[in-house]
């Protein structure tokens, strides 16, 4: 069913766009090299598919 989309060069943008999208918070923790990006890094893993995780470790990661 997926194999049409994620088969092909497209779907691998797709793919990459949507990592960098959901690591988004802990990829500006490590630019802004915040103190707690490990714990960012990890409330991002395991609460970002929340949407509301998400937002909560975006929001630490841009925090000073």
């Amino acid at each position: 069913m997926f194999g049409f989309f994620f088969g092909g060069f497209f779907g691998f943008i797709a793919f990459l766009f949507s990592v960098v999208l959901y690591f988004l918070p802990t990829i500006i923790a490590v630019a802004g090299r915040r103190r707690n990006t490990f714990a960012i890094f990890l409330l991002n893993l395991l609460l970002g598919w929340t949407f509301i995780g998400w937002v909560i470790a975006l929001v630490w990661s841009v925090k000073k």
